[in-house]
């Protein structure tokens, strides 16, 4: 989808859900040339300048400005971190000229991340961001936005990207610890900004809360929401295949098989292993890379099968034999069975729970 594309699918599903719609917030993740680093610089940055356009236009305000990465024509090596907020300033007069209301855009600036989607394995773990890097990127770009008159801009700066230490991937997770971040927390109190921690999937919420009360308090979650979804999917095959015939069945783990081995590009660097390992980790790993399969014509077929089949039967129960879950105590029992979307919206809440906790309770429930 283009940005617009999706602010209007997004907008589309609030109208139906009754969410307000001026309680959404569009927020568009590492804008920037990542997409074009192997062109020449000018190039790619002005193709960037017309990402951040789109984005602006279509409605996006929290906008993450990452011009960190090496492009066609700069030189071997490191790149210079002043010429890294020069273009991340660069994008954002694009994003001031461009937006009807500048005073509503909001920017998070840095990129020391984890890599996108997971590590693969647990050397690719990358370390603390140190106070040191931390301070030269804020004070870089707070020049570089000041050279472009970009003042008011600046003021509008709410969070710096870093990495906290956690991370996740196919099969492991390593979890926050407070201490090893203790000088990084500290660092930040001086600064009118918050820290944004990515990969912040599947952490406890005690790890959660930490996180928050060390300012790491923009939390982005992904894959453990989606990996929810595909959990409680899971859970209605396996009751699926208890209870209806086996012609009638939905087949959807098969069908999900299939379809992920007639297009491995979305696993395949991700999953190593022997076969029966790659067939596990295709199925239910933590990186949850089967999230870019259920758009596919035939598993959404399937998936409507599945909901067909089990809509007037008691499933409850049945789950509740098969496994054990926190998600069904979510669900009002009036008809003394829950939905299968019931069931599924129920395992996703479990993981919002989380944050909503380790915010103060400030998300919308239910």
């Amino acid at each position: 989808m283009t940005p617009g594309d999706f602010a209007t699918y997004i907008a589309g599903m609030a109208k139906e859900t009754g969410f307000p719609a001026a309680q959404l917030i569009l927020g568009g993740d590492h804008l920037g040339p990542n997409v074009w680093k192997k062109e020449p610089a000018l190039v790619a940055m002005e193709k960037s300048k017309a990402l951040i356009k789109a984005y602006v236009e279509a409605g996006f305000t929290k906008i993450h400005l990452d011009t960190s990465m090496r492009l066609g024509d700069d030189p071997e090596g490191t790149l210079d971190i002043e010429l890294v907020a020069r273009r991340a300033a660069t994008l954002a007069r694009c994003a001031e000229e461009t937006a009807p209301n500048p005073r509503q855009l909001r920017y998070v600036i840095g990129s020391e991340v984890p890599p996108p989607g997971g590590a693969v394995d647990h050397k690719e773990c990358v370390q603390i961001t140190t106070v040191e890097s931390a301070r030269q990127t804020l004070e870089s770009t707070r020049q570089a936005f000041l050279d472009e008159n970009l003042g008011s801009a600046w003021e509008r700066v709410i969070a710096l990207v870093v990495d906290p230490g956690i991370e996740f991937g196919d099969d492991f997770i390593l979890p926050y610890e407070p201490g090893a971040a203790a000088a990084l927390s500290r660092f930040i109190e001086n600064e009118s900004m918050i820290f944004e921690a990515h990969s912040t999937d599947y952490q406890t919420p005690d790890s959660l809360r930490m996180l928050v009360r060390d300012h790491f308090a923009i939390l982005k979650v992904g894959p453990a929401l989606t990996n929810a979804f595909r959990e409680a999917v899971v859970w209605l095959a396996a009751v699926e295949d208890d209870l209806i015939m086996i012609s009638l069945r939905s087949n959807i783990v098969a069908i999900l098989e299939a379809t992920m081995l007639e297009h491995p590009e979305h696993w395949s660097e991700y999953y190593h292993g022997t076969e029966a390992q790659l067939a596990q980790k295709r199925l239910s790993s933590f990186s949850d890379r089967i999230r870019y399969y259920w758009h596919y014509p035939q598993v959404q077929q399937a998936l409507t099968r599945l909901l067909s089949n089990l809509s007037n039967l008691d499933i409850s129960s049945k789950i509740s034999q098969l496994f054990e879950t926190q998600a069904l105590t979510r669900i009002p029992l009036r008809s003394g069975s829950a939905t299968p979307e019931q069931v599924v919206l129920a395992n996703i809440c479990c993981v919002l729970d989380s944050y909503d906790q380790a915010v103060g309770g400030c998300l919308t429930g239910g």
